[in-house]
């Protein structure tokens, strides 16, 4: 799961940057409202946390930017604008959510977790596909109720693959939303990391479509 952070303070963008990290996110930063209207128009992301205040253009133009140029990831608003008249007015701008400063970084871990889960359309916060379930609350995954261990490139995309689980995901929208903005990377990484996953998963209930790209499928024949 990739999400951009824009946020102008460099010491807390920092530390929510840190924490979501170590859960497995890939975090691209934004520090003005210029890089967060270019980097959330050409990039892709399952979510973004915005910070209203930000210099340049302004936060809920940014966000109001997006939407009207047919962006549709949950954005979850972070900012110290707490009135009643701020939240309506981000929520009016398309905001899914919106936290208020202070906060808890945990807290915006678990946000973005259900908005990302329901933004792919599951309502519940236990996804399954046949033997393999992925608790989108805790970020865990497990096989026939054993824990998996994964890197943060597996969870990356078998998460990208169960949350769209018997649809086929293309390889370049993979390829996308497990690698942060500057990665420098192989061209066959993402190849590689499928081929990781077949093993500790079994390797039928990934299917190559060949041309288009992979589908998590609910057996392990």
């Amino acid at each position: 799961m990739r999400v951009l952070l824009a946020e102008d303070d460099h010491v807390l963008s920092g530390k929510l940057a840190d924490v979501l990290r170590s859960e497995k996110f890939a975090v691209d930063l934004a520090v003005n409202g210029e890089d967060a209207a270019h980097l959330g128009d050409t990039e892709s992301y399952d979510a973004a946390v915005l910070d209203l205040g930000l210099p340049g253009i302004d936060g809920l133009r940014v966000l109001e930017e997006w939407r009207a140029a047919g962006r549709g990831f949950p954005v979850l608003i972070l900012t110290a604008r707490d009135t009643w008249t701020d939240k309506v007015a981000g929520f009016k701008a398309g905001a899914d959510d919106y936290l208020t400063k202070p906060f808890i970084a945990h807290e915006v871990v678990l946000r973005l977790r259900a908005l990302i889960r329901r933004s792919a359309g599951h309502a519940t916060t236990v996804v399954r596909c046949g033997p393999l379930t992925h608790d989108t609350q805790s970020g865990s995954f497990a096989l026939d109720n054993e824990p998996l261990k994964l890197t943060a490139f597996e969870w990356r995309i078998l998460s990208a693959l169960i949350l769209r689980k018997g649809v086929v995901v293309p390889r370049a929208s993979l390829f996308e939303h497990v690698y942060e903005y500057h990665n420098d990377v192989e061209s066959n990484s993402v190849e590689v990391i499928i081929g990781r996953l077949r093993r500790k998963i079994g390797a039928s209930m990934i299917e190559t479509v060949r041309g288009h790209g992979y589908r998590l499928v609910a057996t392990t024949q």
